[in-house]
């Protein structure tokens, strides 16, 4: 049986201490003995009940950020019709949507940690298939500018609280895999987008993209509304005490993970934790600095595809489209690679008896070739197309690319769960955050950066800033554990 790190139990236990200390309570509710068995413990389900919630909030991850770029291909169709000759609304209609991203999780992380994941997953959802048909009724710029801004506000609710989820189903051991399978559908729904909308535009026009999203989009709401159940603990044990002071008429129960304060104090911890995170822990910070670089750059290279292959290849609006694909076939590589190796390297250190720590995440065979492979990839693809060689070569670029974002973007992000268990919604909530300001922002600049460096120095530029990053996930694989101690101003989550 395998050894948890203490520190991710840190916050089960302030709660305990908090719970002993309150008068309201004289009687704990807790899972029933022996806990491990106990059906109504999230990590007991059954692999059919474990699997179906985390395969729904997969595809929802997945078609979220297609939603953010499949509208890449027309932008430029878009303007015409909106009659606007801004140099930055190209790029902005499709970064603002993750701009939605960079503050939905401050706001719906901690709501997940105070009423649970269920409500928020359904009140999200129906929200982000009314944005997505408000985006195809769009009668001007300003009107589509502003839903693709709530459409990612709403829809980034399973990227900021899906780990979450995750963490509440599944033990550390077999989280790696849950967590690549979850993360591919962040990173291959961007590259799959423009496909979708490319093609849309070319046979229909591009609102039809919408119309067809939001449909399939409703299925899935519909599936999630049968589906889901509600997986985070201290709502569990709550709703368990809760009923029990109702059928025992005494008011002394009360659930071993209760915090001891009120509500309204709960519920400003809850919403300051991810901004807590951010400034007062570094480790947080560093680690995600680095993912909201990579992210961003990603989210450039998306905007600007267009007119990369447009410009120096001649491609057609469908076939500017179909250049997303060997990223995705990178990421999915990057899947299987990462399935592999991540809850290997915890299953041989339990096996062996040692205790298994959050840095057992960040092994060399998953950061080494992760940190390297994405600055390789740009500079493969910058310069094949400045110097326009055969369209194949600045694909393998990005299909390299793709690659290794997939291993650092789980790599962290498993590693942030299993560092922050109590709190893995807020800690990824935090990594949402600044992964959103970067997609969002970062990109608005792109077009210029080509324009002023070239193709070739512009991406070698971005690949220098990813390479100097480079070393952080191999610092904290090792030292990791020192690091995770130190916390600004003394504070606690």
């Amino acid at each position: 049986m395998s050894t948890h790190s203490t520190e991710t139990k840190a916050p089960v236990l302030e709660y305990a201490r908090e719970l002993a200390e309150d008068p309201r309570y004289q009687f704990v509710v807790s899972w029933n003995e022996p806990e491990n068995e106990d059906p109504s413990n999230p990590l007991n389900w059954s692999f059919k009940r474990k699997w179906a919630n985390i395969l729904i909030i997969s595809v929802i991850s997945f078609l979220v950020p297609l939603v953010s770029s499949m509208l890449a291909p027309a932008v430029q169709i878009v303007a015409e019709e909106f009659n606007t000759t801004s140099t930055t609304f190209p790029t902005f209609v499709v970064s603002i949507f993750v701009l939605g991203f960079a503050t939905g999780p401050l706001i719906l992380a901690p709501l997940s940690e105070v009423y649970g994941r269920l409500p928020v997953y359904h009140a999200t959802n129906v929200l982000f298939v009314a944005f997505i048909i408000l985006c195809a009724v769009s009668k001007n710029a300003s009107m589509l500018l502003a839903v693709r801004f709530l459409s990612g506000f709403v829809g980034v609710a399973t990227i900021a609280i899906g780990p979450g989820t995750i963490a509440d189903l599944m033990p550390p051991e077999k989280r790696g895999r849950a967590v690549s399978i979850w993360a591919v559908g962040t990173i291959l729904g961007p590259m799959t987008g423009p496909i979708i909308g490319g093609y849309v535009t070319e046979v229909v026009e591009w609102r039809w993209m919408f119309w067809i999203i939001s449909i399939v989009m409703g299925v899935i709401t519909i599936a999630a509304a049968i589906i889901l159940r509600e997986t985070y603990p201290p709502v569990l044990l709550e709703r368990k005490a809760a009923k029990i002071r109702t059928t025992t008429g005494n008011n002394k129960y009360g659930s071993k993970l209760a915090t001891g304060v009120s509500f309204n104090q709960l519920f400003k911890r809850s919403i300051m934790r991810p901004t807590k995170m951010l400034i007062c822990c570094p480790m947080v910070t560093i680690l995600c600095t680095y993912v909201a670089i990579l992210y961003g750059t990603l989210y450039l290279l998306f905007t600007t595809y267009s007119f990369v292959f447009e410009e120096i290849y001649s491609f057609s609006t469908f076939a500017t489209g179909l250049v997303f694909l060997p990223g995705g076939i990178g990421t999915l590589m990057g899947l299987f690679y990462i399935g592999k190796f991540s809850d290997r390297n915890l299953k041989q250190r339990a096996a062996r008896r040692k205790i298994v720590t959050p840095e057992d995440r960040l092994p060399l065979i998953i950061t080494l070739p992760g940190a390297l492979t994405f600055p390789i990839g740009l500079f493969i693809y910058g310069w094949t197309a400045n110097f326009h060689v055969h369209w194949i070569v600045p694909q393998i670029g990005t299909a390299i690319t793709g690659f290794g974002s997939i291993l650092i973007f789980t790599g962290i992000q498993t590693y942030l769960i299993d560092a922050f268990e109590g709190h893995a919604a807020s800690a990824i909530g935090a990594n949402a955050v600044l992964r959103g300001l970067a997609g969002a922002l970062i990109p608005l600049g792109g077009l210029q950066l080509y324009r002023n460096l070239g193709w070739g120095w512009g991406n070698t530029l971005l690949a220098f800033l990813a390479l100097g990053f480079a070393p952080v996930p191999l610092i904290f694989g090792r030292y990791g554990a020192r690091i995770r101690k130190y916390r600004f101003f003394n504070v606690t989550f």
